[in-house]
């Protein structure tokens, strides 16, 4: 039985960030809503509480029933989390006379609590709470403390139950792995036995009896989502597998040509379609984002599904889904917030069962089963790209000549961040080698290009914009593009990435001489929240 920790989600930004750190301590869990404990779940090993925007005092909290766990298996609550135990078991949670957020330092901690083993001393740790525990419950004992908070950690005498109200999952808490790995393999009982390696295995002998001599579709984009569904798929049922590859028009440069070459070497089974034409003329005049999307979503069902219908006796829809795919669709309360372009299928006429081989996968996991395959390292560490391409990147309406121009002061930007270098250390070095990307430490520092560092990058062209410029003797009258950059760990959050100064001068200098059309380069140095990643 394969065991796993159960984490609730009570709201937190960092939920799914708690999930990633217990995948990474090679355990398999669960992100479920506060109110949705599997009760009859003999394979639950342990429960971990998430933080929430709310108060315990809100008539909004979410609220859980405690005795569903507590006394049962092994319990750890996070923030809010540990502020509910306590409130829900006669302690206090009041207002605290300053919010508290950001860096703190344990003062001191019960060195031999089994959750802080192998803590050194003054360790820095992340606060992010309004409130604060002034009391805790009876039969409760704290074991941690910082300047401005006494109960930052407190632990049941009787039951496995421990709290701590720092944010353990967050990098800037420097022994927050270790904390977790106290909490999910020595106090719970992890085996570790969850990995790329076993993923794989697990998951090729579960296909291969769950579709038999079934043919599948795959629709492929070129990310490394799908890209790694179509080689487990492949390496599963092989020919029975057809895959997919429209080429709506907007694609980075030169990406179709590329992408088809990358999967004949995979030798995956691909049906290359180039509809540009009809996306082109379909999306004529049309300047609002949310209408382009919409005419690129079901033009791209429409050839997709012409494509299919072709291939005779295919039963299964195979689709790239990943697993903060299907926790963003749904919020705690149950409700559509998202919809996701891979949560859903084909209209119901096509008859087709959908097969979600990742389903149960973070992204850097993804990533990590890529590798487990031998897949081309250019692939697996490709940056998100948005499924309606460069249409959400061009302001205004959408011609194949903007298209032209966005495609070529795209693959500079990205080329340049490819073949830039830089050394990380500290912080900025876990985070990156926590994604997944290879790379070797030395003397606590790491060396990786600038692409790698960051989660996403791409250029926009403000088309409905004409900026002055000069050039030799002449005046311009032209376009400027924003070049974007952020880091992140899920795309729930992101900051906007500090690039090097001679590094944008290189790359604007570039773009500027030999781009025709873009005069001007511009940064974008919003964060997400309150802009988005992507500018429509």
């Amino acid at each position: 039985m394969q065991q796993k920790i159960i984490i609730l989600d009570f709201g937190s930004q960092t939920t799914q960030l708690i999930g990633r750190r217990v995948r990474e301590l090679d355990t398999f869990c669960e992100i479920m809503p506060y109110n949705k404990f599997p009760k009859d779940d003999e394979s639950v090993i342990g429960v971990i509480l998430s933080g929430s925007p709310y108060s315990v005092h809100d008539k909004e909290a979410f609220k859980v029933d405690l005795s569903q766990f507590i006394g049962r298996i092994p319990v750890l609550g996070i923030c809010y989390g540990a502020q509910y135990i306590s409130y829900s078991n006669g302690g206090k949670v009041e207002a605290a006379d300053s919010r508290e957020y950001g860096r703190a330092c344990l003062e001191q901690f019960d060195k031999e609590d089994p959750l802080f083993k192998g803590f050194v001393d003054k360790s820095q740790v992340w606060m992010s709470h309004g409130d604060t525990i002034t009391a805790i419950p009876e039969d409760y004992k704290c074991i941690a403390s910082t300047a401005n908070v006494k109960f930052a950690a407190y632990a049941s005498t009787k039951q496995p139950v421990w709290a701590v109200q720092f944010h353990p999952e967050v990098f800037h808490s420097l022994q927050g792995t270790q904390l977790l790995k106290n909490f999910v393999v020595d106090i719970c009982g992890s085996r570790q036995d969850w990995s790329a390696d076993s993923f794989v295995e697990t998951t090729v002998k579960e296909l291969k009896e769950q579709l038999g001599d079934d043919k599948v579709i795959l629709g492929l984009s070129g990310g490394v989502d799908s890209s790694v569904a179509a080689v487990l798929l492949n390496k599963a049922i092989g020919k029975n597998l057809t895959c997919i590859f429209v080429d709506h028009g907007m694609l980075r440069k030169n990406e179709f040509r590329d992408v088809m070459e990358d999967y004949k070497c995979l030798g995956l089974n691909v049906i290359g379609v180039d509809a540009s034409e009809k996306f082109f003329a379909d999306l004529a005049g049309v300047t609002d984002p949310e209408k382009k999307r919409k005419i690129i979503g079901r033009d791209f069902v429409e050839v997709f599904n012409a494509e299919a219908k072709k291939q005779t006796g295919a039963k299964w829809l195979a689709q790239g889904t990943i697993y903060p795919d299907r926790i963003e669709s749904l919020n705690i309360t149950g409700k559509v917030i998202k919809s996701h372009h891979n949560v859903g299928g084909l209209p119901k006429e096509m008859n087709l069962q959908l097969c979600e081989p990742l389903k149960w996968l973070f992204k850097d996991e993804v990533r990590r089963v890529g590798r487990s395959m031998a897949m081309p390292e250019h692939l697996i560490t490709r940056h998100p790209f948005p499924g309606p391409g460069l249409a959400v990147r061009i302001l205004g309406d959408i011609t194949p000549e903007k298209v032209r121009i966005l495609q070529d002061a795209d693959d500079i930007y990205i080329r340049g961040l490819r073949d830039y270098k830089v050394r990380l250390s500290g912080e900025d070095a876990r985070r990156v080698l926590a994604a997944g990307v290879p790379a070797d430490m030395q003397n606590g520092e790491i060396e990786v290009s600038l692409y790698d560092q960051i989660w996403q990058a791409g250029t926009v062209l403000l088309s409905t914009v004409r900026s002055v410029g000069v050039m030799g003797d002449e005046r311009t009258y032209e376009h400027p593009v924003a070049l974007r950059a952020v880091t992140s760990t899920d795309a729930m959050t992101a900051d906007w990435a500090h690039l090097p100064y001679d590094f944008m001068a290189k790359v604007s200098n570039e773009i500027i001489n030999k781009v025709r059309g873009v005069n001007r380069v511009c940064y974008d140095i919003s964060s997400k929240p309150p802009a988005t990643i992507e500018w429509e």
